[in-house]
């Protein structure tokens, strides 16, 4: 399994004269020193940037710990009980198997791999589990507290690759998952360095760190703890700016790198439970990319209705339009509200709305129902609802 398989344009970005150009010509202070409990040979950014690249995976199963402090204000039903803003614990969130608790607190999660079309999370909570399982075009998420699943098909021509990104999901829930989503960043705006050897998961481990070299961007640094034998993630730590302690981190805390059984993607639904059946349309474009997101250097453009991304890499801003009261039920609308009064207010050039800040991003939400949300200040959120 290649960590870039799911983001093909990342291949034309690192490999071979490419990587030396994103590192910055690693230099001989750049080379890792193997410690003295941890021999391991040196080994420069760009070297360690290939590995990840090359890195190939028959199977993978092990505990992960996720640990989440991304100080958002407590707000009814985000994070489990919600999420505070000053606790370096975030405990609010600890204990939960709902999924929308991994934005706070401590949680514990199996994971199980047998290739691309074959994966197994299982969110472990204090009363309960909640599972997502994707077993070729099925897709199933599972909550046994509540007794509840929610059975996804897959449209045949792309199987793995349109597994399901909405919502909760599409947070890391192993240090693969996170360390995709920073190596998406990966450009000219971005230095490539290493910092020691560790150990995770009783392994050794090279570290690489990715600091932005953009100044709107709150993430200071994104640290990888990489298996020295294996070339994968096995810690994905993400520091914000003006923060010594990671505000959030994603890590093995066993491994095992052993195919699993096939009977641990097989789920059949336990009596009473209560099931919705979803099948994921089609997205124009993917079908000769092989991917559930075309290359953003090839995509048309976008489409009225559609979010369109504002910026480049680490700068970037999503902004999109809110559904109406009459796509989304006015149940959720009112929850909405809710939420949004507890907000504070703020206001401009580009209108007004309400403000979600956070130590790794910031959310804006504006009264004539456009969302702009992205890991950078509040000013870069303002000027990208402003050039629309």
């Amino acid at each position: 399994m290649s960590i870039f398989s799911t983001h093909p344009a990342l291949r034309w970005a690192v490999p071979g004269v490419a990587v030396a150009a994103v590192v910055g010509g690693a230099s001989a202070s750049g080379v890792i020193s193997a410690q003295a409990d941890t021999p391991l040979a040196p080994r420069t950014a760009a070297q360690l940037l290939v590995d990840i690249q090359n890195a190939r995976l028959d199977g993978l199963s092990g505990t992960v710990v996720q640990r989440a402090d991304l100080g958002v204000p407590a707000l009814p039903g985000v994070g489990g009980q919600g999420s505070g803003s000053g606790s370096s614990s975030g405990s609010s969130g600890s204990g939960s198997s709902d999924l929308s608790s991994l934005v706070s607190g401590t949680h514990t999660l199996r994971l199980w791999y047998a290739g691309p079309d074959r994966t197994r999370v299982a969110l472990l909570g204090t009363s309960g589990e909640s599972d997502v399982i994707h077993n070729g075009k099925d897709v199933w998420l599972w909550s046994s507290q509540d007794k509840s699943a929610t059975h996804l098909t897959l449209p045949a021509a792309h199987g793995a690759a349109m597994a399901p990104r909405d919502g909760a999901t599409r947070l890391p829930t192993s240090p693969q998952q996170a360390a995709d989503l920073a190596l998406e960043a990966i450009s000219p705006t971005t230095a490539v360095t290493t910092s020691g050897a560790a150990r995770v998961a009783g392994r050794s481990a090279y570290e690489l760190v990715l600091t932005p070299k953009e100044p709107t961007s709150l993430v200071a640094s994104v640290r990888l703890a990489i298996d020295s034998e294996r070339h994968v993630p096995l810690r994905v730590q993400v520091f914000a700016k003006g923060s010594t302690e990671p505000a959030f981190e994603v890590a093995f805390s066993s491994v095992d790198f052993s195919r699993p059984d096939a009977a641990q993607f097989a789920f059949n639904p336990p009596a009473g439970t209560k099931i919705t059946e979803r099948t994921l349309p089609t997205h124009p474009g993917t079908e000769k990319m092989g991917m559930a997101h075309p290359d953003p250097e090839a995509a048309p453009s976008t489409a009225a209705g559609e979010p369109k991304v504002v910026g480049k890499g680490w700068g970037s801003v999503v902004v999109a339009t809110v559904p109406s009261q009459s796509q989304s039920g006015s149940g959720d609308q009112q929850s909405l509200k809710a939420m949004l009064e507890l907000l504070p207010r703020v206001s401009g050039s580009w209108g007004s709305g309400h403000l979600l800040e956070g130590k790794l991003f910031s959310a804006v939400l504006t009264d004539d129902g456009r969302v702009a949300v992205g890991a950078v200040t509040p000013q870069t959120l303002y000027a990208a609802l402003a050039a629309r």
